[in-house]
């Protein structure tokens, strides 16, 4: 039986600390040390999720490849989702790993990793198909990379800090990972149009440093588990996640006449048999010696309701990416003279007052959390993002910038103050032998939200856009002389080719009627048609519908988020040396009242 020290509480929060747990002392430099390293490994592993949406359109013009037409979505969206969708299939399982084979070693095996990777993609010789294979390949090798820093990073933070302090540094942490996500939006505008082999060769010498860094500062401070690892859980795990994702990916795309393809077989054969490989899965982990995915942790009611509400905030905050990205590329810049190939770069500098707010609050509500708890600050936050989605559902397509960037801080603030302390929450209620395990099934359900959420949120967009776009643009084209053979092939386009052009930062009518038909008409109806202010007009009224779809279903997950934050309980406690939750023999340190108020069972 594992032994502890005593830890008080202040019926809020953790105030004391408990030895063996965490191994060094309050003022020792390495919970520095191990908090720079990770946030560099996580920073450079967010970013290079949505670097990609910004640098697509230069990208895929460097390898002389046109995404938009027939038989090349393909690689549009894998080179989208192939590093989240690997990340987030592995990162329980690396977590489990990191339990096992100890978590500064798998974080330095991922730093190696992802730095190759990164490499690697810089030098992609093809073009073509075979380019965009070769890049999509690359991606998910990176993803691999990125999935052993992620997994393990909380785990570290936690085994290297005290109670007391876990909230700071796991804010920092996170905020700075969640931060790089909308600064790899900026990176990639920047950096595309000046080369695109820029996008993947800026990680390098940071993969580097921070490779040879961790392996000479890093160290195991965390408790072992001497299992076996769990093939038949990790195999069917990873293969109904990743048919789950893939069928989320493709009900997005036109199948069969209609404009998604939920409908079809393919897509319904994915989803059904990612499902029946999930279920087998948690048989088998309730079955198995040493599972990878510790069921038995839901059995504590922090990790749980703080996980529910990771997974739900992940979701909203993933589609919204997407939705400015959209608004502000198709509609605003251009009506405000940014020409179209300008407008992803612009896109991200736009977004930056989320990135601030989430800077400005993530920290602060991190160090509050260690002395007051996480419960108000989490709850707090999520119904501030939820209000942020209202605001933002009542402004103009054609907003007010001033005003459209206070909603964006304030949406940023709102997740700040969520993301810090829901993260300490979760892994300050697990057992110290389960911190890479917990920690990496509470980045799974962020991450596979993120999948999940692109998927609702283009849904609901395209549903929305769908009853009216056919008929607006046909009008609009009929009036400019467009052929009437040409009107019919454009109006019948699915919504999704409209929406990926405007992601694209293509001029969407010149990519949809083409050339040779542009070619045809008179120079004022060409000027008209490719101007800056026509399509944006043209989409302006059925984009609004979808988005009150979108914005609508963003407001009830981050309610339902802050409900699952409050369900929390008052309280949290760090579980020292314990042993994993279900053993017989574990040794768990429990105050009065605890029970009732999340910690745990």
């Amino acid at each position: 039986m594992s032994t502890s020290s005593p830890l008080s509480t202040n019926g809020s929060g953790v105030n004391g600390s408990a030895s063996g747990s965490y191994g060094v002392g309050l003022n020792d430099s390495y919970k520095w040390v191990a908090l720079s390293n990770t946030t560099i490994g996580v920073v450079l592993a967010t970013i290079d999720g949505t670097i990609m949406l910004i640098a697509m359109p230069a990208i895929f013009r460097g390898i002389h490849l046109n995404p938009l037409q027939a038989g090349n979505s393909f690689y549009l969206l894998w080179m989208i989702l192939g590093f989240l969708v690997v990340s987030s299939v592995l990162v329980v399982s690396l977590g489990r790993l990191g339990d096992i084979f100890g978590r500064v070693k798998m974080y330095n095996m991922g730093f190696v990793i992802y730095t190759v990777a990164s490499l690697v993609l810089t030098i992609d010789p093809m073009s073509g198909r075979g380019g965009a294979l070769f890049l999509i390949v690359g991606r998910i090798i990176q993803g691999i990379g990125a999935a052993f820093l992620i997994a393990n990073s909380g785990a570290i933070l936690t085994d290297a800090f005290p109670p007391n302090q876990r909230g700071l540094a796991l804010g920092i942490n996170n905020i700075a990972g969640i931060c790089g996500s909308f600064l790899g939006l900026v990176l990639g505008g920047v950096l595309a149009p000046v080369d695109w082999r820029l996008v993947f060769l800026i990680s390098v010498p940071f993969g580097l440093f921070g490779t040879v860094w961790a392996y000479l500062k890093l160290r195991d401070n965390g408790m072992r588990q001497n299992a076996k690892v769990d093939y038949w859980g990790n195999i069917t795990f990873a293969l109904g996640l990743i048919l789950v994702m893939i069928g989320i990916t493709y009900g997005i795309e036109p199948a069969g006449g209609h404009t998604m393809g939920w409908t079809s077989t393919k897509v319904l054969a994915e989803l059904g048999a990612g499902v029946a490989f999930l279920i087998a899965f948690a048989i088998i982990e309730s079955k198995v010696e040493a599972p990878m995915f510790r069921l038995p942790l839901f059995k504590i009611k922090a990790f749980t309701f703080g996980t529910l509400s990771t997974f739900l905030s992940a979701v909203g905050r993933g589609g919204l990416q997407f939705m400015l990205i959209i608004w502000l590329q198709g509609i605003w810049l251009p009506l405000h003279g940014f020409n179209f190939s300008q407008t992803p770069l612009w896109a991200g500098i736009y977004m930056l007052p989320l990135t601030g707010g989430f800077l400005l609050a993530g920290p602060v509500s991190g160090v509050l959390s260690d002395r007051y708890g996480p419960r108000w600050f989490a709850t707090g936050g999520m119904l501030l993002a939820g209000l942020s989605f209202v605001l933002m559902l009542l402004q103009p397509v054609d907003f007010n910038y001033l005003e459209f960037a206070l909603i964006l801080l304030l949406s940023g603030i709102g997740m700040g103050l969520f993301a810090a302390p829901n993260r300490a929450g979760v892994m300050n209620s697990l057992p110290a032998r389960d911190r890479g395990a917990g920690g990496g099934m509470n980045s799974t359900f962020q991450n596979s939200a993120q999948v999940l959420s692109i998927g609702i949120f283009f849904s609901l967009m395209i549903i929305g856009l769908s009853s009216t776009l056919p008929h607006t643009l046909s009008a609009g084209l009929s009036a400019h002389g467009v052929p009437e053979h040409t009107i019919a092939h454009v109006s019948h386009l699915p919504p999704v080719s409209v929406l990926f052009a405007a992601f694209l930062g293509y001029n969407p009518i010149r990519t949809l009627i083409g050339s040779h038909v542009l070619g045809s008409l008179s120079a004022a109806n060409q000027a008209a048609l490719t101007g800056k202010s026509f399509f944006p007009h043209l989409i302006s009224a059925p984009f609004h519908s979808g988005l009150r779809e979108a914005f609508a279903f963003a407001i009830l997950a981050c309610v339902i988020a802050a409900a699952a934050s409050w369900s929390r309980g008052e309280t949290y406690i760090d579980l020292g040396t314990a042993t994993t939750v279900g053993d017989d023999d574990a040794a768990p340190l429990l105050t009065p009242g605890l029970e009732a108020a999340g910690g745990h069972p």
